[in-house]
């Protein structure tokens, strides 16, 4: 049986365990280069703390928009006669690839609008690079908050282009032929990540509300909830139809970027069933430390690789705490 002492100190490796997470959302290792296919391969725990070549890769969708891959989570944009829109970017370095190719195709038009899903590094700290160039930077209001005061880590240093127009609940505007809807449907990855729709085209950025195939960073910090992301994933998906091409943040080693519903329904589905397995090793008696040190694929899910510390441990924590149902 455990005791009170016990309690505490699982307890303290579980607050560790998100401080070392939250850590990784600003480090080097957390960039990852491209791979063929537009997937993503994590750096090994040894790996120097220093930027690996990129090559940039542009890949059009449908109807004037496309994804950018470099380093760090996948940008979407909009080309048209009539106007240019990015959604997220990177970092400064690939961020500045990205602008350049987007010069090429526009005929150096300025970026009518950049948007950032949520307030990551690897989504946010390449908007310096759009300085004097993007005409607006749009966010929800939680994640233009949590720009300038990342939950759980120290203020940003260094110059940066914040988001000067933000929105709550529905952002909706057209640029060029293109209407473009931000909506934000509730605590999941984090506060404050919202789904951008190019509407004509029927494309969808999903930001880091999707993780094809990989384990996801849950940042609990900035108010992530396991239990709730699920329903956010289905409204997304209910928000959208057979049609529509979904962007993904991150994917694993040779898996795609982009994909259907049925990819946001078979990730809801992985985190309710990580849920599930917790809840299923606390009730055998297992600590926090045992459950973190768990490296079996999830049942079911054996296709997102073998199970990792992060994940476990956000689990373990929501589930001890009570906080993961909260919208």
């Amino acid at each position: 049986m455990a005791t009170r002492r016990d309690f505490f100190q699982q307890s303290a490796r579980v607050i560790l365990g998100g401080t070392i997470a939250s850590r990784i959302l600003t480090s080097p290792a957390f960039a990852r280069p491209a791979l063929a296919g537009g997937a993503s391969a994590q750096a090994g725990a040894g790996a120097t703390p220093q930027a690996p070549a990129v090559t940039p890769v542009f890949t059009a969708l449908r109807r004037n928009v496309g994804v950018f891959t470099g380093r760090g989570g996948t940008i979407g944009y909009l080309v048209d006669r009539g106007g240019v829109a990015v959604v997220d970017s990177q970092f400064p370095d690939t961020a500045q690839l990205c602008l350049d190719g987007l010069n090429s195709r526009s005929g150096n038009r300025p970026v009518d609008l950049l948007v950032n899903t949520h307030h990551h590094a690897d989504h946010t700290s390449g908007n310096i690079a759009f300085k004097g160039v993007a005409k607006r930077v749009l966010a929800h209001a939680t994640a233009a908050q949590h720009m300038r005061q990342p939950p759980g880590r120290p203020a940003p240093t260094g110059e940066q282009l914040y988001p000067g127009a933000t929105f709550t609940n529905v952002w909706r505007e057209q640029v060029g032929d293109e209407w473009i809807r931000a909506q934000y449907f509730g605590r999941a990855h984090t506060s404050g990540d919202a789904v951008i729709t190019f509407e004509r085209a029927n494309v969808a950025h999903m930001g880091d509300l999707m993780f094809n195939r990989r384990h996801p960073v849950i940042d609990r910090p900035a108010g992530a909830s396991i239990a709730h992301w699920g329903a956010v994933l289905e409204q997304a998906a209910a928000a959208h139809d057979a049609d529509t091409i979904f962007v993904f943040g991150h994917a694993g080693a040779n898996q795609p970027i982009t994909g259907s519903r049925a990819d946001l329904r078979h990730f809801r589905d992985y985190l309710a069933a990580l849920l599930t397995f917790v809840r299923g090793r606390i009730a055998a008696g297992d600590g926090a430390e045992a459950v973190a040190a768990i490296r079996d694929p999830l049942p079911g899910f054996e296709d997102h690789g073998p199970l990792t510390a992060a994940p476990l441990q956000a689990a373990f924590g929501e589930i001890t705490e009570g906080t993961g149902l909260a919208s």
